[in-house]
């Protein structure tokens, strides 16, 4: 794989550590876990975007655009990371934010990720939940167009096959870490919803023959639906790559059993899991992603889902401003002097 041939510009720290999570490895006991720290890229606060927005916005540039549109949720770490990577590179910013959740804690509606998406200066519109996100950034683009300016449209969490060539680099990127190390991974866990960061995953590694499972916790989506887009931006991103038949559908393996009331949504496990690594580790995970795909795994660990002594990658995508938009899901009392 000749990923030099794709445009690129750099705006991440990479390559993100990896390292091992040993106080919570011997607190959950079985297999041995590590973190690979994407939450480490380092553009406005980091996250697993950045690797994406390296292809994304070399291919806006190229084509010329002066404003960027893309869309998230409220809370969207993309959305962040997105306007951040404009501001870098001297480009306007458009943000369609889709009320998921239906909160009306002012906490989560303007603090966290949206405080930050105003901070950097983007234009900021919300939609009810269920708009149709794409249709909705399609109309904002004309109407850009006939303002004289030249829009470039980033799907949600950048997952199309341009965004997902970054997660085939950081399948490079750990393969490589791990060969250095002379560690062996035997599972590589992480939290998938719009589908970019697992298809670039199981493409890389299947491309390489590593041989190593990726598990997608799911977010969002139901298992069948989270797996068929997964499969099929992989097929996308292989092609693009100039490969056919590198993954396979066994390849593609999601668990959508953490997703609790819905998107967004606090879950008992997301809490517990956010709080242990912040206690055990000194990492802080999201709310949204990192926390429940770490709830999946510590749930799977307990019911020996893998083997003493594996060495498991949990794979941080980032996101931990979010928690500021989350105060009460962790019950702490005021603080009183």
């Amino acid at each position: 794989m000749h990923l030099s041939r794709f445009p690129r510009v750099r705006l991440g720290h990479m390559p993100t550590p990896l390292e091992p999570m040993d106080n919570l490895s011997r607190l959950l006991g079985g297999p041995r876990l590590w973190v690979k720290r994407d939450d480490c890229t380092g553009l406005s606060t980091g996250g697993n975007k950045t690797r994406k927005l390296e292809f994304l916005m070399a291919d806006a540039l190229e084509k010329g655009a002066d404003i960027i549109i893309t869309q998230g949720a409220t809370q969207s770490n993309h959305a962040r990371q997105t306007v951040a990577a404009a501001c870098k590179l001297g480009l306007g910013c458009h943000i369609l934010l889709e009320d998921r959740t239906g909160s009306h804690d002012p906490a989560y509606n303007y603090n966290g990720n949206v405080f930050l998406d105003q901070l950097h200066g983007a234009s900021v519109e919300k939609r009810p939940g269920g708009a149709d996100m794409a249709a909705e950034m399609e109309a904002l683009a004309e109407t850009l167009k006939a303002e004289g300016k030249t829009p470039y449209i980033i799907p949600g969490g950048g997952s199309n096959e341009i965004g997902a060539l970054g997660y085939v680099n950081a399948a490079l990127e750990l393969l490589a870490q791990a060969n250095d190390m002379g560690l062996q991974i035997d599972h590589l866990v992480h939290a998938t919803g719009s589908a970019g960061t697992q298809a670039g995953l199981v493409t890389g590694l299947s491309a390489c023959n590593a041989g190593i499972p990726v598990l997608g916790v799911g977010v969002r989506a139901p298992k069948d639906k989270q797996e068929a887009n997964v499969f099929a931006l992989a097929q996308k991103t292989e092609a693009k790559l100039g490969l056919t038949t590198v993954v396979s559908r066994e390849d593609v393996v999601a668990n959508c059993d953490y997703v609790g009331e819905g998107y967004g949504i606090p879950t008992e496990s997301m809490v517990e899991a956010v709080t242990l690594m912040a206690r055990h580790e000194g990492i802080l995970l999201d709310p949204v992603y990192s926390g429940k795909g770490m709830a999946g795994l510590i749930d799977l660990i307990r019911k020996g889902h893998f083997k003493e002594g594996e060495n498991v990658v949990f794979l941080h995508t980032g996101g931990s401003v979010a928690l500021f938009g989350y105060p009460d899901a962790f019950g702490f009392p005021d603080y009183q002097a």
